[in-house]
């Protein structure tokens, strides 16, 4: 019997305190939606992108692991900016290969009239 009342009062001031917080939880109604956490510090847009760049690229976690949208935004950057270099390397490459053919292929000399 005893345990009985003492449930009975328990169950009494958990509905008297949910009731009170729902009631009187202030004239402001219900918390307003928390702005999601967005990348603080970005690749930067107005110069290529450097190694440090990358190593103090942090991403905001989110309710299940990184927002898609930053991570996307990152790699999509960071692959342009590879494809650019690599092309960029291939041109360097190619001037370089014709420079040295340039350079190793016999030269002929002009030959000399008859002379008269």
């Amino acid at each position: 019997m005893v345990m009985f009342l003492f449930l009975v009062v328990a169950l009494a001031v958990v509905v008297a305190a949910v009731t009170l917080a729902v009631v009187g939880g202030g004239e402001s109604g219900p918390l307003p939606e928390a702005a999601p956490e967005r990348l603080h510090d970005p690749l930067p847009p107005d110069r290529p992108v450097a190694r440090a760049d990358v190593e103090k690229l942090r991403f905001p976690l989110a309710p299940r692991g990184y927002r898609m949208a930053d991570v996307d935004d990152a790699l999509g950057r960071l692959a342009a900016e590879l494809a650019e270099r690599d092309a960029r390397i291939a041109d360097l490459e190619s001037a370089l290969a014709g420079a040295h053919a340039a350079a190793h292929a016999p030269q002929d000399k002009p030959v000399q009239e008859e002379q008269q």
